[in-house]
């Protein structure tokens, strides 16, 4: 025992020495920093063997961060990543839940551009994104500049804004339905008495082409709040003496937004985007809540992917199908996702 652990120090000895040379006559930096890392670890094996230990400290020291660590990546292991693989893999098989699994290839895929509903949830799904993200980061940002200011009641305000993302969803789109209702609610009436719009043209926010508008509005009245607040914490990070600098040179207030905010707002504004972004392609619940009626079914003109998704996977149980769904949507926001990323990063170039 005492041979082989005498054959294992001068082994590892002689590794360490020859990486020492090594690093003496490495220039490239990155190199020589990778020949350092590498020694250390061969140095640690060389004091661990010295000393009878089995593992080094710094292993244990790595063992006991991994077991901190474990529970989180074990759950999101099971319940997330392990799903997400099995939902691509079935995206290539057609199955019921019950039956066998059979291998279809791109059968699922070759489906959609004939499918009328799919199409339909799609274009929805886009027109309800380039809505809904551009209008909520001018509103949010407008509001966080006004409510940036000193203003009387400011507090007041803000707790007023960000009240729509904090309450319920049940409880604001029932009250959405009652002020939208076609022939009950105060905004049709509006229109009736005081803009003489005969009551059979009344506007049906909740069916036909103007659902998709007031799905657009409620979400930008939902989530204002929220970005607002990360707008907020934009604005209270940038440097009060830009603003002197600029009141010095004459600026007026649209230039010191121009020039002065906005630039310093750019990784707030990429951050607000992508967030938006991606949460506007996975709307599910605003849909069925606000137009899906009493029995939770969107028409056509009201449909979305997610929803899409869930119907086909859990109401027709066309599981390969509504993975395939699932796999168009998780490539189209990792396109608009990576094109967003590729600009913010050209734009720091």
């Amino acid at each position: 025992m005492d041979e082989k652990k005498a054959a294992l120090v001068q082994e590892l000895e002689t590794e360490a020495a020859e990486l020492m040379r090594q690093i003496r006559a490495e220039t490239d930096i990155q190199k020589k920093k990778k020949l350092i890392v590498k020694r250390d670890s061969v140095q640690r094996k060389l004091t661990a063997v010295r000393n009878n230990r089995r593992i080094s400290r710094e292993t244990k020291r790595d063992l006991v961060a991994y077991s901190f660590i474990a529970p989180n990546f074990i759950g999101f292991a099971v319940f997330t990543l392990v799903p997400i693989v099995f939902a691509f893999v079935l995206a290539f098989m057609n199955w019921d839940g019950s039956n066998a699994i059979s291998f279809v290839g791109l059968e699922n895929f070759k489906r959609m551009p004939q499918d009328t509903f799919f199409l339909a949830a799609f274009k929805n799904t886009i027109l309800y994104v380039l809505g809904t993200v551009p209008l909520t980061m001018i509103v949010s940002l407008a509001l966080a500049i006004v409510l940036n200011q000193k203003i009387r009641a400011r507090g007041f305000f803000r707790t007023v804004a960000f009240f729509p993302y904090v309450a319920s969803l049940a409880a604001i789109t029932a009250v959405w339905s009652m002020i939208f209702h076609p022939s009950k609610g105060p905004v049709n009436y509006i229109l009736y008495s005081l803009f003489k719009v005969p009551q059979d043209q009344l506007p049906k926010w909740f069916s036909g082409g103007l659902v998709l508008f007031t799905l657009v509005l409620f979400s930008v009245w939902k989530y204002m709040g929220y970005y607002m607040v990360i707008y907020l914490a934009g604005l209270q990070g940038i440097s009060a003496e830009l603003y002197e600098a600029g009141s010095l040179d004459g600026a007026n207030t649209w230039q010191k937004f121009r020039y002065i905010t906005w630039p310093q707002l750019r990784s707030t504004t990429f951050f607000v985007v992508v967030m938006l972004t991606i949460n506007c392609f996975k709307v599910y619940d605003i849909a069925v809540m606000l137009a899906g009626g009493g029995d939770g079914k969107l028409s056509t003109s009201a449909t979305v992917l997610v929803y899409y998704i869930y119907q086909n996977a859990f109401n027709y149980w066309d599981l390969g199908y509504s993975s395939a769904i699932a796999m168009v949507l998780f490539i189209l926001v990792l396109i608009v996702t990576l094109i967003q990323f590729r600009y913010e990063k050209k734009l720091e170039a």
